[in-house]
């Protein structure tokens, strides 16, 4: 999955001259966090809300209203800006945002094509959209978690009983994290299967390999193994 069909788009943005009450105004009504910030159309810096917040006089309680707006409508973008901000290519996947992202600690970034121009921004929020949508949880069905041996063919003696018990697959995902040499972890969700039969599934799982939990989503119904 390519990050340019889950970024924001297209992006707001603001000019390096604004003053700083224009961004926290347009934050505010967008309900965004963060602004690229553009110069005739380039990316010169990133607005976000920590940057605001470092920008405020600390000691505001000691001073006049009419004092703190005067001082604030005096910060321009372009002084608290952020001047060499992170971005993430359109063509990059969904994983590698994540992990572009997670190392160095922001909660989102630009988006730019192949010239460096902005065509959106990618959240935090956005990657829980892309978590919802690859889990297949709008689905309201089983999530089976299961500790498999990793060869040929052990997903499928899996996912053959959830089909032959009426199941249909929403997603499968697997990790070698925190999993013991020569095994995976596997979560198998599934849905329209017949709850009244759901205790054989189970059992009968069981024995192709170690279950770890069952969540029933739509049963609101939980059974760990471990």
């Amino acid at each position: 999955m390519l990050i340019k069909e889950w970024m924001s788009a297209p992006a707001i943005t603001i000019d390096p001259d604004e003053p700083m009450p224009k961004a926290v105004n347009l934050m505010k009504e967008k309900g965004i966090r963060m602004l690229p910030v553009l110069k005739n159309g380039e990316l010169v810096g990133v607005l976000t809300e920590t940057d605001i917040k470092r920008a405020s006089p600390s000691d505001a309680t000691l001073l006049e209203i009419h004092e703190l707006l005067y001082l604030l409508a005096r910060i321009k973008v372009k002084e608290i800006m952020n001047k060499k901000p992170v971005t993430i290519p359109m063509d990059f996947t969904v994983e590698e945002a994540a992990e572009r992202l997670l190392e160095h600690g922001i909660s989102g970034a630009p988006v730019v094509d192949a010239s460096g121009k902005v065509q959106g921004v990618i959240t935090r929020a956005d990657m829980f959209k892309v978590l919802i949508s690859l889990s297949g949880l709008r689905h309201r069905g089983v999530q089976f978690a299961f500790e498999i041996e990793d060869r040929p063919g052990s997903i499928k003696e899996l996912t053959d009983l959830i089909r032959s018990a009426g199941g249909r697959i929403a997603s499968i995902l697997g990790s070698y994290d925190r999993a013991p040499s020569g095994f995976r972890h596997v979560y198998i969700r599934a849905y329209d299967l017949d709850r009244s039969t759901l205790g054989e599934l189970t059992e009968a799982l069981k024995k192709k390999a170690k279950m770890l939990y069952l969540v029933d989503h739509r049963e609101n119904r939980r059974e760990i193994f471990i």
